[in-house]
């Protein structure tokens, strides 16, 4: 079953859990503020794909602007910032699911098809 992390209040979560409903796709969903993934765990869902530690971070967030993070990214190391993701789910890029060594971030329909159905 596919592990997906969501918040909520967030309009692309709720339509890519619709995408995956409508489609008949079986997951689990988790809000991501409540059961934020661990350092280790994250670690785990990236390791063996193509994502990088940095494609984790929600970007467009405000909890990623509040911090400043941008300038401060490229300075921190790779076990840096999976603490740092794995402090507040708010940081993580979502909605994020997880299947063994299938992964998606945000919600583009093409790839949920493609990764999911």
């Amino acid at each position: 079953m596919i592990k997906f992390y969501q918040y909520p209040n967030c309009t692309t979560c709720k339509k890519a859990a619709k995408f995956l409903e409508t489609n008949g796709a079986s997951f689990e969903p988790i809000d991501i503020t409540q059961l934020t993934p661990t350092a280790n765990e994250l670690k785990d869902m990236i390791d063996g794909t193509d994502v990088t530690v940095n494609q984790l971070f929600n970007t467009r967030g405000a909890k990623y602007r509040e911090l400043g993070l941008k300038d401060k990214i490229d300075d921190l190391s790779d076990d840096e910032k999976f603490e740092l993701l794995a402090s507040d789910g708010m940081l993580i890029k979502r909605p994020l699911a997880v299947l063994g060594n299938k992964i998606t971030l945000g919600f583009k329909e093409d790839e949920y098809r493609q990764t999911w159905l």
